[in-house]
């Protein structure tokens, strides 16, 4: 007797390694825009939970950025309820404007939405249809931001309660899926609107691909993988670093001396921290905001204060770095 269709198959094992340290009756959710990949995912999740003693089910997020969205994103549900997930949910995202770009807002409502959602049903984990191409972009994107190790590391596989199974899978796959399961995916209009940087890089990445090779994108997802495991060891010695600076004495911040005389590759990272302890989004913080940081170490000649994203305002004061609201000004 025949087997699944191939790309039907990949993706089965995919969600089949990923749930498999689940408790029996753990509730899994496949966050679904009704696109080739999240649908594949739905469809394998489908198969694999009740196989592995798990419940699965579906949360559907509507942006409202788009004339209709609000059919598709029932259009979504409705193909997750017929593929058996259930309990399955739509819900719209809050996407509120705050300079960093639609698209990072966007993300950052859509993920919001997802979880509470998923802290609302109890769900173990969240299913998201992240393939190897969209790896391969991220990456891509890192680059040029120029934010170092950390952005080149693309996505983790899993981060809390959200897992991405299909890391390791081209999009092709994911299309080749739903073909073999008479799924017809809706195509977001957005994902040919080359104002949006992802999808200009979706199109370099093609080109790049044509010019040095077709195995180029597997690649830059593989440098991601062996990155990630540096960034994640560098980012564990800066957490323990931060932990240990000494407040600067009589004065909000920490000491400058001590901060000074972690090595950079450390100290670098603890300036992220530092940033983001004090509200500047963390993907809004590039690398030059971290090398204007560090001048304030290694190439002090009266300047600041220095501004991160979030409206804060960094400054060197009587041997201590201070990290303040840009309302309440930097004395």
């Amino acid at each position: 007797m025949p087997g699944p269709d191939p790309a039907v198959a990949a993706t089965r094992l995919a969600v089949r390694e990923h749930v498999a340290d689940l408790a029996d009756g753990s509730l899994v959710l496949v966050a679904c825009s009704g696109g080739a990949d999240s649908l594949a995912l739905a469809a394998a999740l489908a198969f694999e939970a009740p196989r592995a003693g798990l419940r699965a089910g579906a949360v559907v997020v509507d942006h409202g950025l788009q004339e209709g969205s609000d059919l598709v994103a029932e259009m979504a549900a409705e193909t997750c309820r017929e593929l058996g997930l259930d309990p399955v949910e739509v819900t719209r995202a809050d996407v509120h404007t705050t300079g960093a770009g639609l698209e990072a807002d966007a993300r950052t409502a859509r993920y919001a939405a997802i979880e509470a959602v998923a802290a609302r049903l109890h769900a173990e984990v969240v299913l998201v249809g992240h393939t190897r191409d969209d790896q391969a972009e991220q990456v891509l994107l890192g680059l040029s931001r120029g934010s170092g190790a950390r952005s080149l590391s693309g996505m983790p596989a899993r981060r809390g309660r959200i897992v991405r199974p299909l890391l390791a899978l081209p999009r092709a796959t994911t299309r080749a899926a739903c073909e073999a399961y008479g799924i017809e995916p809706w195509d977001d209009p957005h994902n040919s609107d080359e104002s949006f940087r992802r999808v200009r890089a979706r199109r370099v990445l093609a080109v790049l691909e044509g010019e040095l090779g077709p195995g180029f994108g597997a690649a830059l997802a593989r440098s991601a993988d062996l990155l990630r495991e540096d960034a994640d060891y560098l980012e564990r010695l800066a957490h323990e670093a931060r932990a240990e600076l000494p407040d600067a004495e009589g004065l909000p911040g920490v000491d400058l001396d001590a901060l000074a005389a972690l090595p950079r590759a450390i100290r670098t990272r603890v300036w992220r921290i530092l940033a983001a302890e004090a509200g500047a989004p963390l993907a809004d913080v590039s690398a030059a905001h971290v090398e204007s940081l560090d001048a304030l170490l290694t190439s002090w000649h009266g300047q600041g204060p220095l501004h991160v994203p979030g409206g804060i305002a960094v400054a060197r004061d009587r041997g201590a770095i201070r990290f303040r609201p840009l309302a309440s000004g930097v004395e």
